[in-house]
């Protein structure tokens, strides 16, 4: 904690960080990476009367932050010198390592002692351990909390939120992650992103296999000359009918893939990460058989291939659509 001093007055701490205690209009908030997801996390925040400084590669996505009252710096070290509690939003471990650990421009080396760094990005779990093992030496501390939920849930604060870390770092964080979504201790730095890569694993199965099922059924449907629509909400009251049915059926139909759970690109940064921790390639892991995983990533892969790596991961359906011949 740091120290003010004055002539002729007692020496008295200055709250600062960990673990004086978060409060509106007090606690200061810094925020890297201002896409779609981090922009609204931010917005949030801010809403909720914190202040927030950002800093964003390209200026002009931090136009809508500061239209609603954040400032930005010029660097992430910039943002963590005048910040309590820094969050990083981007887009890969390459990403984090170079906003977070540049011993010239990361925020680690603008943050001082008692300041708090939580990595929102779905990243590797070792690179976790590196950031959580360097705050520590510098007096910091770090907590890796990707989130599950997308867009909409960044935008309505309804986000799951994975921390790993000093479980009482966690809790001081509440407040600030009550604004964002439910947070749940996962455990030691770095099994934030173990869960969240384990949770795209499973979204990746239950999405394929859904997905390729409602497809090849579509494209049946369709060459057999049926109508869409009538075909899904006959179906629908039968064995076929299900959850993803409702939401993905009539999206599929009217080719809604633009918006939804994740894109494609990203969902195979993160089965990627999985295969590499699966082949025992990351440090302190033990190689597991992940041919699921596999499978899942190839598929996404070929969304990317053909051109559709930023649609959401409903728009698998354009692949099976492309091997049964049916181009909408």
């Amino acid at each position: 904690m740091g120290m003010v001093m004055e002539v002729g007055k007692k020496v008295k701490p200055l709250g600062f960080g960990y673990p004086a205690q978060v409060r509106r209009g007090r606690t200061r908030v810094g925020w890297i990476g201002i896409g779609v997801m981090g922009g609204a996390m931010a917005t949030r925040l801010l809403a909720a009367g914190f202040t927030v400084t950002a800093y964003a590669r390209t200026s002009v996505k931090a136009d809508a932050l500061v239209a609603a009252g954040a400032s930005v710096a010029d660097s992430p070290a910039s943002v963590a010198a005048a910040s309590d509690v820094v969050f990083t939003m981007v887009s890969d471990p390459g990403d984090v390592r170079a906003v977070v650990l540049d011993r010239a421009s990361g925020a680690l080396a603008g943050l001082r002692p008692g300041g708090v760094l939580v990595d929102c990005t779905s990243s590797s779990p070792s690179l976790a351990r590196e950031i959580a093992a360097a705050a520590r030496s510098a007096g910091c501390h770090a907590v890796d909390a990707p989130v599950s939920g997308g867009d909409a849930g960044a935008r309505d604060g309804t986000l799951a939120i994975l921390a790993g870390g000093d479980e009482a770092v966690v809790a001081w964080l509440a407040p600030l992650f009550a604004h964002l979504g439910t947070p749940t201790h996962m455990g030691p730095p770095g099994s934030g992103q173990s869960s969240k890569i384990a949770n795209q694993m499973a979204v990746a199965g239950a999405v394929v296999g859904a997905v390729v099922g409602l497809s090849e059924s579509l494209a049946f449907a369709d060459a057999a000359g049926l109508d869409a629509r009538l075909f899904l909400d006959a179906v629908s009251k039968g064995a076929a009918g299900s959850r993803v049915m409702d939401i993905f059926g009539t999206r599929a139909v009217s080719r809604d893939f633009a918006s939804g759970p994740g894109s494609a690109r990203y969902i195979i940064k993160d089965l990627g990460m999985a295969l590499e921790i699966g082949d025992g390639q990351e440090e302190e892991d033990e190689a597991t058989a992940l041919p699921g995983a596999a499978l899942f990533r190839q598929m996404f892969s070929a969304m990317v291939a053909n051109g559709d790596g930023d649609l959401c991961v409903r728009g698998l359906i354009t692949v099976i659509e492309r091997l049964s011949g049916v181009h909408k």
